[in-house]
């Protein structure tokens, strides 16, 4: 079992790419991480990394070296969960990884983190495409479709987006009919943080899509933002369901133009790809998509 934690150390050390990132993840010094990875060198005769005081890299053995480790980590993990039982408890550190729109999720993460007190949660929040092996993550949450044929995926729940605006700005505005009266209104839009290009409005009239040149009033990043601002009056906005149920079931505001919006976004659960899932994986992935759309 001591050698098995070596490989493990030695795994998140090639994923993390330093010994102190290596120590945070781990919860012990990166002094420790690197005492470590020298007995294992030692012990196999090789140089698994090439150090320099800025940089360090596997060698050519670490890397062969680093995919055998992987594989016995992965059947080691495999090994466990198939001996456990049904009702056994899920423990140990759950590494998701979010995009930073996953903080309006967090009313069922933390219902789930409630309902499984052992597993103890690593949220990471992101916009930018991770790669889930590599950087040692145990889940992914985004949106779209997968295309990593290294990760197995499950499909959480569908939604459509609601275009709204606050009571307050449509009395002082007047409210959109069609599509078109838009035109005349000060639309608040978001940017993709990977592409750098506004989330296009999914509007739609018997089927077809209709392109606008929606004015552009202000424009964010993030989502939370556009909330904040729509309750304020300060424009109309697109936005994904769950970021504003809350706040339209407390009529703080109003959805707009429900039957010219067409289509649905997808959320989806990644993980890397296993004969046998693990336990914590397994129940978190199971309460997303019993809970995603009902908390």
């Amino acid at each position: 079992m001591d050698k098995l934690g070596t490989l493990g150390i030695f795994i998140q050390v090639a994923e993390a790419g330093s010994f102190v990132a290596a120590g945070h993840r781990l919860g012990i010094s990166g002094s420790a991480v690197g005492k470590a990875i020298a007995r294992l060198e030692e012990d196999l005769g090789v140089r698994l990394f090439n150090r320099s005081t800025r940089s360090m890299a596997l060698t050519e053995d670490g890397s062969f070296f680093l995919d055998t480790c992987r594989r016995i980590q992965t059947e080691f993990e495999e090994a466990q969960a198939r001996l456990s039982r049904s009702q056994a408890v899920p423990r140990g550190q759950l590494r998701v990884s979010l995009p930073l729109a996953g903080m309006l999720l967090m009313p069922t993460i933390s219902a789930f983190m409630r309902a499984y007190p052992e597993i103890n949660v690593d949220l990471d929040f992101t916009d930018r495409l991770v790669d889930v092996i590599e950087e040692g993550f145990d889940a992914v949450i985004r949106t779209g479709d997968v295309k990593d044929t290294r990760l197995m995926s499950r499909k959480l729940g569908t939604f459509r987006h609601v275009i709204v605006a606050s009571p307050a700005y449509l009395a002082e505005h007047g409210y959109p009919v069609v599509p078109e009266d838009l035109l005349q209104h000060r639309c608040m839009h978001h940017r993709f943080a990977n592409s750098g290009k506004l989330e296009p409005w999914p509007l739609v009239r018997e089927g077809r899509e209709i392109r606008l040149d929606l004015p552009v009033t202000t424009v964010t990043s993030t989502l939370e933002p556009l909330v904040y601002l729509a309750e304020r009056a300060f424009g109309i906005t697109c936005l994904p369901p769950f970021a504003a149920v809350q706040e339209v079931a407390e009529g703080k505001l109003v959805s707009l133009l429900d039957k010219y919006i067409a289509g649905t976004g997808t959320f989806r659960a990644l993980w890397p790809t296993s004969r046998y899932l693990s336990p914590k994986v397994r129940h978190f992935v199971d309460y997303m998509a019993a809970h995603l759309f009902k908390s």
